[in-house]
């Protein structure tokens, strides 16, 4: 069963794009270059009541504080501005500053290692993670990223993804026939695939709209998104996998950042690194109050998988650990998993 992909033909979203670029790089210079100050856009995809909301608003009011006003970063939230099949290239072409994409997204750009994230049942918890996020396994991939005229920044948590649809999602014969929305991975296709599932590849803005309309019949994510997207809306159960894990990396254009003045970078950075320490903080009570707020709406079922039913996706799920060994090489993995096992 292969993935079906919604996406927009790449030349016209790429013709588009430049022409947005030009249009913003100018506009841009000119900000640039005004006694007035600078401007940062920061475009994502999700609302602004998660936990990747609240870090770039944060970080929008840090800066705004710190620089007295003169550097604005403007923050445009739940896809307004860029969204999952066209920020990566509008950050490139310099039609954005920056961007805090699904760590997912780096594989499209030339960077598979970021998508072992993605793997099911990798991380037992997010201490787990964070062991390579916050580390030097972290800090090699981000350095990674100038290859493709990127910074890379910092990372961030928004915890554990879990299945929904309109049945439970317990074990794998659970999702035998079930058209899964995914986001673009191809570790998230073959999860879904080793899982019996068929994989849509759908813009997230796009999820719910697909959910309510049939065009697909289930999807994963962590809590906080179910619930600020309205998905319990459309959907009538959410299984408590747990099965992976969600987190993004703030990346911001390469040629914008080393235009700006070691002071500026210097208090950009700061101003981020705290701002992203707060987002990490409060991944995981944002996820609880979605939880909670889920039980008390009422409408949708919260089901709960046996340690027998776990133990049966883990191991439905194998050979997506082995197939991404194929693609990158064993060595990210057998460093990834030494950052875990505490090496």
């Amino acid at each position: 069963m292969g993935t079906i992909d919604t996406q927009l033909p790449g030349f016209s979203r790429r013709r588009m794009l430049q022409g947005l670029a030009a249009v913003a790089g100018s506009a841009a210079g000119l900000a640039r270059a005004a006694p007035a100050g600078l401007t940062i856009r920061l475009s994502h995809v999700v609302a602004e009541d998660t936990p990747k909301g609240l870090a770039a608003n944060r970080f929008q009011a840090l800066v705004d504080a710190r620089s007295g006003g003169r550097i604005a970063v403007v923050v445009y939230p739940d896809a307004r501005l860029y969204g999952d099949h066209d920020e990566m290239q509008a950050l490139q072409l310099g039609a954005v500053e920056m961007l805090a994409p699904s760590l997912s997204k780096f594989g499209r750009i030339g960077f598979p290692e970021f998508e072992l994230f993605d793997l099911p049942y990798l991380f037992p918890d997010v201490a787990n993670v964070r062991r390579i996020t916050q580390g030097a396994l972290g800090q090699r991939m981000l350095d990674r990223l100038g290859r493709q005229r990127l910074v890379g920044l910092g990372f961030m948590d928004n915890g554990f993804k879990h299945m929904s649809a309109n049945r439970p999602l317990l074990e794998p014969a659970h999702f035998e026939g079930l058209r899964m929305r995914i986001q673009a991975s191809r570790v998230i296709a073959a999860q879904m695939r080793a899982l019996g599932a068929r994989p849509v590849t759908l813009a997230f803005s796009e999820t719910r709209r697909a959910l309510a309309a049939g065009v697909v019949d289930g999807t994963e994510n962590p809590v906080s998104n179910f619930w600020t997207q309205g998905m319990h809306e459309v959907q009538t159960d959410l299984s408590l996998t747990q099965h992976a894990y969600l987190g993004y990396a703030f990346v911001a254009n390469q040629r914008f950042w080393e235009s700006m003045s070691a002071p500026d970078r210097t208090l950009v950075s700061e101003a981020l690194r705290e701002a992203l320490y707060f987002g990490n903080q409060i991944a995981d009570t944002q996820n609880d109050k979605a939880l909670t707020a889920l039980r008390e709406a009422g409408g949708t079922r919260i089901d709960v998988p046996a340690p027998a039913q776990i133990a049966l996706m883990r191991k439905a799920v194998e050979p997506v650990h082995t197939g991404l060994a194929r693609r990158i090489g064993t060595a990210w993995l057998d460093d990834a998993r030494k950052a875990i096992d505490g090496g």
